[in-house]
């Protein structure tokens, strides 16, 4: 196992990173920032970012940070539903038993939430993952059941999370109401090469290895070959260090991340 031959006490690439572990690039802070400051004022806000950017982690990361005797999390991560379907799912999360009429589901809802609310002073957090997969019949209602004594209260946050492509979904002018909703907008960018430097000696560090195990030209081709995203930049370093541990080598250099990364892309 590479872990052993490396000295590593975990895989240091995996997804389940502890948060006070958690590599918080410039991007990810200005993000967190913004989530910190919608769980306070409440309301919609828009998550995007190209696939493998770190959305899922970021969201993660928040989460695991809330106090739970303030907030309760519900996290819907299959976004192709039926508006029904979408419907029982926030019931579930909500701990309802959900009614068979979608009207008696709204109701139940928004009382859920109420009470929530006003009455066990906890802030529901709904997230809704892969947001661009999301029908426009369920972004019509999203607005209808966040609405709460006319308009005039926010009682739960609600984040919408999904890739680049869902910001051109919801400027569309039948989305506008919801648009104008949304009170935090932030897009998930890439890492520098300077990040990207730091983060996998750091990443090493944490789980037992100060060694300086990757050369800078392996470093340069490890940012090259992943574009600076953190999902296949994590695929490509620890498949670096598997191939490098077969090869029984202490330096991981640009000739090993080529060997990792013709094995984590998939061709013909």
């Amino acid at each position: 196992m590479f872990t052993a031959f490396y000295g590593l006490s975990f895989d240091p690439f995996q997804k389940d990173i502890d948060n006070k572990f958690f590599f918080k690039s410039n991007d990810f802070n200005q993000a967190l920032s913004r989530l910190d400051f919608l769980k306070n004022v409440k309301g919609f806000g828009l998550l995007t970012g190209e696939p493998g950017s770190g959305k899922s982690s970021l969201l993660r990361y928040f989460v695991n940070s809330l106090n739970p005797n303030l907030f309760k999390c519900v996290y819907i991560p299959l976004s192709t539903l039926t508006v029904m379907d979408f419907y029982r799912a926030l019931c579930d999360g909500l701990g309802i038993i959900p009614s068979f009429k979608k009207v008696s589901m709204f109701k139940q809802i928004q009382e859920s939430i109420y009470t929530y609310y006003h009455s066990k002073n906890i802030t529901p957090v709904i997230i809704l993952d892969e947001a661009q997969f999301l029908k426009n019949s369920i972004l019509d209602d999203l607005r209808i059941i966040f609405n709460f004594q006319m308009d005039s209260k926010d009682c739960a946050v609600l984040i919408l999370s999904g890739q680049t492509q869902f910001i051109s979904q919801i400027q569309r002018q039948p989305h506008e109401a919801l648009r104008q909703r949304i009170v935090v907008n932030y897009s998930l960018k890439r890492l520098t090469l300077d990040e990207v430097k730091l983060y996998i000696p750091y990443m090493l560090k944490i789980a037992g290895c100060s060694e300086p195990i990757f050369t800078e030209d392996a470093l340069e081709l490890l940012y090259s070959s992943s574009n600076g995203l953190l999902r296949p930049l994590n695929a490509i370093a620890r498949m670096s260090l598997i191939a490098g541990a077969n090869k029984n080598t202490r330096v991981i250099d640009s000739e090993v991340i080529y060997e990792a990364q013709s094995e984590v892309n998939i061709s013909a």
